[in-house]
């Protein structure tokens, strides 16, 4: 059985003229609910917006601290080698040559026990194939003992952090044999 006109249950709406008191009171009603609900969601919307800010601001700031404070650990190290080495300056002209050098060697083990803990560890070179990833050729020289590309002497040490070449070793390369 279809629905026709005559037969459709009647609305709220059905006796209300466009300028009738109730569907304005309906209306008005109605959106004053609508701008509360948007009022609502337009503070949940900030309130979220003010935390995530905060968040972000809270860890960079966990972050540079946890900057500052690895720095300070390793600045508290090296600082240990320049107090040795101080001492060292200061007995200098007490100190033979033989003991001169026994500090030195020692304020060197000092310095390197302290890279070493940070994860610093030195590239290998002499007798090692050149690589140009962790070595820097400054010459090039011909002898008889070593092969083509072959490190046979480094000039100035090289470093590595884990996997990644802090600063590479320069070396001298082996041309082969004239």
């Amino acid at each position: 059985m279809s629905e026709t006109d005559s037969e459709k249950q009647p609305t709220q709406f059905d006796d209300a003229t466009p300028d009738s008191p109730t569907l304005v009171g309906d209306l008005e009603a109605q959106l004053a609910a609508a701008r509360a609900e948007a009022e609502q969601y337009k503070d949940k919307f900030l309130r979220e917006y003010a935390d995530k800010d905060n968040y972000r601001k809270r860890t960079e700031r966990m972050a540079a601290d946890a900057v500052r404070r690895e720095k300070r650990e390793l600045l508290e190290k090296i600082l240990d080698v320049a107090d040795n080495l101080d001492r060292g300056m200061r007995f200098q002209d007490t100190m033979d040559r033989d003991t001169l050098l026994q500090t030195l060697r020692m304020m060197q083990w000092q310095m390197g026990e302290a890279l070493k803990s940070e994860g610093l560890t030195p590239v290998a070179t002499v007798g090692e194939p050149f690589d140009p990833y962790v070595h820097e050729a400054v010459e090039t020289v011909r002898t008889a003992d070593q092969p083509e590309g072959v490190v046979v002497e480094e000039v100035r040490k090289g470093y590595r952090i884990g996997d990644e070449t802090l600063r590479p070793a320069r070396v001298k390369v082996s041309a082969g044999s004239a």
